[in-house]
């Protein structure tokens, strides 16, 4: 029940928001301060100060629930990871999916530089959406009319970004659920494309657009398939972590150079299809034996350094907290402790709303 995730999400999300109140306060005085003398300098500070707010995320999966992501690929696709910029190309299968891709950007050293496309209602969410908005994220309105512009100049921006960046990209558009992959399959009858069990059919446009627009600065694409074991008693969301229900899953992921890529884009359109029709197969395979072919990281452990800068917060949120505390009258301690908790509980419920399914149809796809 959501009940249980309010209430084991209080702690996390007093420390986040205190967090994420203190990074937004230094992203506006940077913004109005550094940015207008050096882009590059500020987004290096933006970029530092933001990785300590998604750090606490990080925390929140590995060490607060227990989550695991296992990381499948060649030695020399997870050297270059993190080096270079890169076009993320994931499935799209639960609201943990941009998380999950947070945790690959943490091991490889490029969290404060992976930037992802989001529904522009992300933007609204208390700290969390002005924070995005700083850090660069790129707010679409799901219509392609308003988007095309939007995600052209979004990229044209990024041609002197002073770090490696990824950027992550969810093709299919929306999660998949038995409604959508129902939609997906009768789609997929009717063009004759192969039917898919697994994956959705994807939104070709952005991701041509993507490609296009990044291929002569970005040397790879990364076709990363997320893939959730079926024996695991919990399914891996923002209310599991919350409630401490320990999941996993397992990520394998596939380089590709963009010099290889096609020129035009119906060819790379119909490259994308392919790549998920591929993907949509892999996920069978990995149904009937669990794993992958690829050899597991074995050296992709949580993160100690998530662990320390959340440890630092909830320090200085208690210490800063205690003090405050002395200064007022018991009747005003309660008042403002409750008043807090109360705040902290609702913007949970936000949260929670935010990333909760439709009611589906059907139950089973």
């Amino acid at each position: 029940m959501e009940i249980g995730g309010i209430i084991g999400g209080i702690p996390i999300f007093m420390i986040f928001i205190f967090t994420g109140i203190l990074i937004n306060l230094i992203q506006v005085i940077c913004y109005v301060t550094i940015r207008p003398v050096s882009k590059s300098k500020f987004r290096r500070i933006n970029g530092a100060i933001t990785e300590l707010l998604w750090l606490e995320s990080v925390w929140m999966m590995e060490w607060w629930s227990g989550f695991e992501v296992k990381l499948y690929t060649d030695i020399k696709t997870f050297r270059l990871m993190g080096k270079e910029h890169a076009i993320i190309m994931p499935n799209h299968v639960s609201d943990s999916d941009t998380l999950v891709t947070w945790v690959l950007a943490q091991r490889v050293g490029c969290l404060r530089s992976a930037l992802t496309i989001v529904k522009k209602t992300t933007q609204y969410l208390p700290v969390f959406g002005l924070t995005t908005w700083f850090y660069e994220f790129i707010f679409v309105d799901r219509n392609w009319a308003k988007d095309e512009s939007k995600l052209r100049s979004s990229f044209e921006a990024l041609k002197d970004f002073p770090m490696p960046f990824w950027m992550i990209i969810f093709v299919e558009g929306t999660r998949l659920t038995p409604d959508k992959l129902l939609e997906a399959q009768a789609f997929a009858s009717s063009k004759g494309y192969p039917i898919p069990k697994n994956v959705l059919i994807p939104k070709t446009k952005g991701i041509v657009t993507t490609v296009q627009s990044l291929r002569s600065f970005v040397p790879a694409i990364y076709d990363v398939t997320i893939a959730i074991p079926k024996n695991q008693p919990y399914f891996p969301t923002l209310l599991t972590f919350l409630k401490m229900q320990p999941c996993k899953v397992k990520v394998h992921i596939k380089r590709y150079s963009i010099k290889d890529l096609p020129e035009s884009d119906q060819e790379i359109a119909q490259w994308c299809r392919s790549r998920f029709i591929a993907k949509d197969a892999l996920l069978d395979q990995f149904a009937t034996t669990g794993t992958f072919e690829e050899d597991e990281i074995t050296e992709f452990r949580r993160s100690t350094k998530s662990l320390i800068v959340t440890v630092m917060f909830a320090n200085l949120l208690l210490i800063g907290g205690w003090i405050y505390f002395q200064k007022l009258s018991t009747e005003w301690r309660y008042i403002i402790l409750v008043t807090i908790v109360g705040v902290v509980a609702i913007i949970i419920h936000i949260f929670l709303e935010f990333t909760k399914l439709p009611p589906q149809k059907n139950k089973a796809a």
